[in-house]
């Protein structure tokens, strides 16, 4: 069987090397474009341009959102999809290759999270497990999404309430990092609301009395928010960021304010019991200064549910394959901007990924599978996908050690050799593990039953409720916050 699963790997590993520079040149031009949440338009055509030409099957406005789309080969057999991505993140503009902050262009955007790296990585694992289906006649569908609005825009929540994800049999993503191996944590889940409150506004010297201050509402809001923290579970999260103060005159009462809420915790659940304490503090601190008050519902994501079946086959890829190729010339850079890294941010990125505490640079070893996962403080929308099916994820070195998310250094490094080594070599991880799930029903077989385990036989429930409008039927009203996405 070892050197079954040897061939099998060194074949798909051709094929995606046969594909992988069009795919290369793709995640170029779109760190190029760097289009943020639900304005990705041309993202997305550039993707759907090659899918077109490798012969996929594109269905467009996925769930009724513009920047949302699929594309599928295959006729019969197993369902299987990659789940890609491609917005940027604002204000993170940065010329490529430098070694400290420099702009290519003041207040534009750029792509802090690597997800021009992300989508093309997933399109390029789906072309070649389909070209290897194909070459051994081997049933299997294999689809390609292209998710938009991973950064404070939850698209893969809209879409799986869209019932865009409920056909598959197994889904497969992946994200660049520092290290290799499978994404092994529990994420946050989420939910973001807008609190906006109106007054009256007043001479604050001349009739105070006749005023109705809504910043007065903010401020007492976020002061029992504050209060409230001392009474909530130690592994949930609240931020807040004032959106609009009401003005910039002292003495006006305002008489408009509005504070963008973030609620956090380990379960969906209590996520939304949370949520539901945040909003009681928002309608009482409105009863307090005699304003009215509006709630609007922005995003909100589950959860991610692992799958050790899945993951386990991950990890017989990598180990099968070995590291990912960097050079001399790689690793140079990487230790050079290594230099211009804090201590304490290299030695958080150790810690948070259980990385080799002695390993520096770009990193040639892969992380150890735990079986008991650690929970990443932060939220993403695949947590949605896996609580449908059974979902695993693959973090491909593509950076240096030590290199934050959303930071000027990782936009550096997005068109460097080393990011589309660490982006190929994540296509062959993912597309040798949708093929054996393809070629090995007893798998997917597994990987269902331990997300029934997982579940507990719960149905999903969108965390969206029903009459939330995806954000691109309405003006976006807030540019992204700080998300700590993976």
């Amino acid at each position: 069987m070892s050197q079954l699963l040897n061939e099998r790997v060194a074949e798909i590993a051709a094929l995606v090397d046969a594909k992988k520079n069009g795919l290369i040149r793709l995640s170029d031009e779109i760190w190029g474009l760097a289009e943020t949440r639900w304005q990705e338009f041309q993202s997305v055509k550039e993707q759907i341009a090659v899918l077109e030409r490798e012969g996929f099957h594109v269905t467009r406005n996925v769930g009724g959102i513009p920047t949302a789309f699929s594309a599928q080969c295959g006729e019969d057999g197993p369902v299987i999809g990659f789940l890609g991505e491609y917005d940027a993140l604002s204000d993170m503009s940065q010329v490529a290759g430098a070694v400290e902050p420099m702009p290519a262009c003041e207040g534009a955007n750029g792509h802090g999270c690597g997800h021009h790296l992300l989508g093309a990585g997933a399109m390029l694992a789906a072309i070649a497990t389909r070209d290897y289906l194909a070459r051994h006649r081997l049933p299997g569908i294999v689809r390609y999404y292209g998710c938009p609005a991973e950064e404070g825009g939850a698209g893969k929540t809209y879409m799986a309430r869209a019932n865009a994800f409920d056909d598959l049999d197994a889904a497969l993503a992946w994200h660049p990092g520092p290290y290799s191996g499978v994404f092994k944590y529990k994420s946050l889940a989420i939910i973001q609301m807008a609190f906006r409150f109106s007054g009256i506004a007043s001479h604050a010297a001349a009739s105070p009395h006749l005023g109705r201050s809504a910043l007065d509402a903010v401020e007492l809001m976020n002061v029992g928010v504050n209060f409230m923290r001392e009474h909530m579970p130690p592994d949930a999260r609240v931020h807040y960021a004032i959106t609009d103060a009401g003005g910039y005159a002292p003495n006006v009462v305002q008489a408009n304010a509005e504070v963008l809420y973030v609620v956090r915790s380990p379960d969906l659940d209590d996520t939304r019991q949370l949520a539901a304490r945040v909003e009681q503090i928002g309608r009482a601190a409105a009863l307090m200064t005699d304003t009215q008050l509006s709630i609007e519902f922005d995003r909100a994501c589950s959860n991610v549910l692992r799958n050790g079946v899945i993951e386990r086959l991950m990890m017989d890829m990598l180990a099968t394959l070995g590291a990912p190729p960097f050079d001399e010339v790689d690793q140079a850079f990487a230790n050079e901007l290594t230099e211009r890294i804090t201590d304490a941010d290299l030695r958080e990125c150790i810690e948070s990924y259980r990385g080799d505490p002695n390993e520096r640079g770009l990193s040639v070893r892969a992380l150890v599978l735990h079986e008991e996962p650690g929970t990443l403080t932060g939220s993403s929308d695949v947590g949605d996908v896996s609580w449908i099916v059974p979902t695993a994820q693959y973090l491909g070195a593509c950076y240096a050690i030590g290199t934050n998310m959303h930071t000027w250094q990782l936009v550096a490094q997005g068109k460097l050799p080393a990011a589309h080594k660490g982006m190929v070599h994540a296509a062959k991880v993912m597309a040798g593990t949708a093929v054996q799930l393809c070629i090995d029903p007893t798998h997917l077989g597994a990987a269902k039953a331990e997300l029934v385990l997982h579940t507990n036989g719960r149905p999903y429930v969108s965390p969206i409720p029903p009459d939330v409008q995806a954000p691109p039927v309405r003006e976006a009203k807030h540019p992204e916050t700080e998300q700590a996405n993976v």
